[in-house]
């Protein structure tokens, strides 16, 4: 059972939290430009750790509510809780302990403004698992939201504000992620049943829904290097846009070419391309900050 509870805390989707991370080496150049103090590492990593903790809560909560549903899938009936590895009752002890440790480090973190971004990203997904993901749209937009609050508590955790440009960019982009989920499932056939927010979708409107999203980040994302051009180099400021319009463009050619995009986390851990195209960019960002 200690596996089954393991597996169903999803540790290598933790990955997602890589979007706390970005706007880091910006917002230190940031600070130390304007004089400020070296903020906390302790801190960051005591608000990083307990959000960990709490998306693996979430995680948990996700499984119990589809428990049902998992059963009548040919893959997720392999679920720990779908698959009786793990009682509804272990389940539900695993939700408590792991929520009361995450909110215990995020206090911990000593980071005022980190604790309410923390609370609207479980009682987002509360309000998700609940019945808002059988909603067209809706279902997609919640989804969207998580990488949102994950910048806004990246900044939050290092103590400076988020730039709005940075925001857009970080909405546009899971929103691409997450209407490319959709289209994926469409294409995979997934059963009605178990997704009813599928009914409201259409491939040719998540077509247009990725195409949309997608140049809107790329544009959204320029627009960011612009605003923080006085803590780049000059002549450097656009020297992570080459990575960025890759990543995207070839996320979307995985999605049309291989019929590749249900699982971002998949696409993290098998892209070499994708994995590439990531340590590009942060050598180009680090670059452009005039770390080296």
């Amino acid at each position: 059972m200690l596996l089954g509870q393991i597996r169903l805390a999803r540790p290598q989707d933790w990955v997602k939290n890589v979007f706390v991370l970005l706007p880091v080496p910006f917002a230190l150049k940031a600070i130390h430009a304007a004089g400020g103090g070296t903020p906390s590492a302790v801190s960051f990593l005591l608000g990083l750790t307990g959000f960990c903790l709490i998306n693996s809560a979430i995680y948990t909560l996700n499984d119990f509510c589809d428990a049902a549903a998992d059963r009548l899938h040919p893959k997720k009936c392999k679920r720990p809780i779908a698959a009786g590895e793990v009682s509804k009752t272990a389940a539900v002890t695993q939700i408590v302990v792991l929520l009361t440790i995450g909110f215990a480090l995020s206090v911990a973190a000593q980071r005022p403004s980190a604790v309410p971004i923390v609370l609207a990203y479980v009682a987002i997904n509360v309000a998700y698992n609940l019945g808002a993901k059988h909603v067209t749209l809706l279902d997609v937009f919640l989804l969207s939201s998580g990488f949102v609050i994950r910048v806004m508590l990246g900044c939050a955790l290092i103590g400076a504000p988020p730039s709005p440009w940075l925001l857009l960019c970080t909405a546009t982009l899971s929103l691409f992620l997450g209407f490319a989920k959709r289209r994926a499932d469409l294409t995979e056939e997934l059963d009605l049943n178990h997704r009813p927010s599928l009914r409201g979708y259409s491939k040719g409107f998540l077509d247009q829904a990725v195409g949309i999203c997608s140049g809107v980040a790329l544009l959204s994302y320029a627009l960011y290097c612009i605003e923080v051009k006085d803590i780049l180099l000059p002549g450097r400021e656009m020297a992570s846009m080459p990575f960025v319009a890759y990543g995207i463009l070839n996320y979307l050619r995985m999605v049309y070419v291989e019929g590749i995009g249900g699982s971002p986390v998949h696409v993290a851990y098998h892209s070499v391309s994708t994995q590439i195209c990531a340590a590009g960019w942060i050598a180009a960002v680090t670059w452009s900050l005039g770390l080296w």
